[in-house]
């Protein structure tokens, strides 16, 4: 059922997948606390981790209705049929589905019955008591059906992956949304960022690179099927409490006076030491000028941005207003966006967690109230502003490593986006903090690289611990709190061996 059904939805939009569609409803319906587990667990494995248990629970669930249809093929088909209800219910209500949408899954279930009838027929004639096959002289031959009930089993299982397969590659062939990003030349920047200054990087082993490879950027969010959108067919709507509601095409954006910047952008679901932050030069237009055309009404304080896939976040009016590099983004690390950090247009906002911010494949831009309206995750428990709170982690070394006694090296990251880094401290034990070296400052938005030289090392197991101030002296907190609902916070730890 799931492998015809995928294959039909290759013909049609990604978000006709019912597969696709399950997990994004498992998403949406996951509690809070749930999510974090998964995060925490897997990492940026989580969506691999959802396939997998929607793969072995469908397989289950096909065992239970084979054997079921061998007591009543009529209740089987019934289950098949609530089953279609569910999963075309779970296509419906995703953001970027028409009516059409659920042809596949109706396709799914017709075959699934079909199939159903076809082996159970088969598995008839294998039981026992059935008359068997004939040999060329008439006489009974045994275990022919049962040999042709297996062979149709297979042959199923068979014909299930190269449908899969099949619609995977036709996905990929008719996706013009990847011709036009491969074609896609970002224009100039009109405001160019100064180029970082030498000694930003710390060079030593394990340490991040201070610009986060596109392919290393951590990718948290809840598009199960990554949009494809078509830079041509894009379009963002901004409205709401404006004086001048407005619809802005690609080719209108890319006209614009692009600007860079350097900006670290951080997942709420990051825990203390955790890899979900990464670092990178953006492109785009700045958010406070394409406000200030629409001119907000008095009396608003936040914009509900909307993903193509349906996904919402609620961001502080002011933060969008102010001085700060808040970009309608279309480039990253010198190349167009990648499918996976928002082709073809995204948000990216310097001081705020993602989850309230950093709106993938945007579509819509609603200027309104908190009061009014809510976001995705802030229906769910998190809080509804986001700001990211000042934290420090050790790269290196890495907890339980071993290391050799005499010097011991530390390094690591700290930031505090729109208030910069002035200084980090180092314990060793429960020793005195002692001042780490600063790699440069590129800007106030971005992490800040940090080195530690131990001396006189000795032998056994040791803690190192991290702290960082802001730049106008505020210490990083010492208290524990885990990312639910506004983010972690306490000092990183890591115990290492020297042998």
């Amino acid at each position: 059922m799931f492998a015809v059904a995928q294959f039909a939805s290759a013909f049609l939009s990604s978000a006709s997948s019912p597969f696709f569609a399950l997990g994004s409803a498992i998403i949406d319906l996951t509690p809070p606390w749930l999510k974090d587990f998964a995060i925490a667990t897997f990492g940026t494995n989580d969506k691999l981790a959802l396939f997998v248990s929607i793969g072995i629970v469908a397989t289950l669930l096909a065992a239970l209705i084979g054997v079921l249809a061998k007591r009543s093929f009529a209740w089987a088909c019934t289950v098949i049929v609530a089953l279609a209800v569910v999963l075309g219910s779970a296509v419906a209500a995703r953001a970027s589905t028409g009516a059409l949408d659920i042809v596949p899954t109706v396709l799914g279930a017709i075959a699934g019955i079909g199939i159903l009838r076809w082996l159970t027929n088969l598995a008839g004639a294998a039981a026992p008591g059935a008359p068997a096959g004939a040999s060329s002289n008439n006489a009974p031959v045994a275990g022919t059906s049962r040999r042709d009930f297996l062979l149709g089993s297979a042959a199923s299982l068979a014909a299930a992956a190269l449908a899969t397969g099949v619609s995977t590659s036709l996905s990929a062939t008719r996706n013009m949304a990847a011709a036009a990003r491969k074609a896609l030349r970002l224009p100039a920047a009109r405001t160019k960022v100064k180029d970082l200054p030498q000694g930003v990087q710390i060079d030593e082993p394990g340490m991040p690179r201070f610009i986060t490879p596109n392919p290393d950027f951590y990718r948290i969010d809840t598009a199960l099927s990554v949009p494809q959108i078509d830079p041509s067919q894009w379009s963002l709507r901004i409205h709401g409490m404006v004086e001048n509601e407005f619809t802005l095409n690609f080719d209108e954006l890319m006209a614009e006076e692009l600007v860079e910047t350097y900006l670290t952008l951080t997942c709420v679901s990051n825990p203390v030491g955790g890899d979900l932050i990464g670092n990178a030069k953006w492109l785009g237009y700045p958010l406070r000028k394409l406000l200030e055309r629409a001119a907000p009404q008095a009396g608003a304080d936040m914009v509900l941005s909307t993903s193509h896939d349906g996904f919402s976040a609620s961001t502080p009016l002011e933060v969008l207003t102010d001085d700060r590099m808040a970009l309608l983004a279309v480039g990253m690390n010198g190349e167009p966006l990648p499918f996976e950090h928002g082709f073809p247009v995204r948000m990216v906002v310097p001081g705020l967690y993602g989850y309230v911010s950093a709106t993938k494949w945007v579509v819509d831009l609603e200027v309104t109230r908190f009061q009014d309206k809510t976001a995705y995750w802030t229906t769910r428990g998190w809080s509804e502003r986001g700001p990211i709170k000042m934290s420090s982690r050790i790269d290196t070394p890495r907890s339980f490593a071993k290391v050799p006694s005499g010097e011991v090296v530390l390094g690591g990251t700290a930031w505090a986006q729109t208030r910069g880094i002035s200084r980090v401290q180092v314990q060793i034990d429960d020793g005195p903090w002692e001042d780490a070296q600063l790699a440069e400052e590129a800007t106030l938005d971005t992490w800040r690289q940090w080195r530690h030289v131990w001396s006189g090392a000795r032998p056994g197991m040791h803690t190192g611990r991290v702290r960082a101030y802001d730049a106008s002296g505020e210490l990083q907190t010492s208290d524990r709190a885990n990312p639910v609902p506004n983010g972690a916070s306490g000092w990183h730890q890591v115990q290492f061996s020297v042998e």
